[in-house]
């Protein structure tokens, strides 16, 4: 079995760093806040997640490899 190891391409890698980030704020965020917490654990499905997150002024439904 012969297998191919790809080099995540820069763009690609400062996206996936980017959502990092993002999420990393999301969690400093319900963590400081009773209210975004309640807000987003009252979320039933990943597009609601989106949806608050990005009222919150987060960008984080684009998947890094996209």
């Amino acid at each position: 079995m012969i297998r191919t190891f790809l080099q995540m391409p820069k763009k690609d890698l400062d996206k996936f760093l980017n959502k990092i980030s993002q999420l990393n704020s999301i969690v400093n965020l319900i963590n400081e806040s009773k209210s975004k917490r309640e807000e987003l654990t009252s979320c039933k499905t990943h597009e609601e997640v989106i949806k608050v997150t990005t009222s919150w002024g987060f960008n984080i439904g684009s998947r890094w490899g996209e």
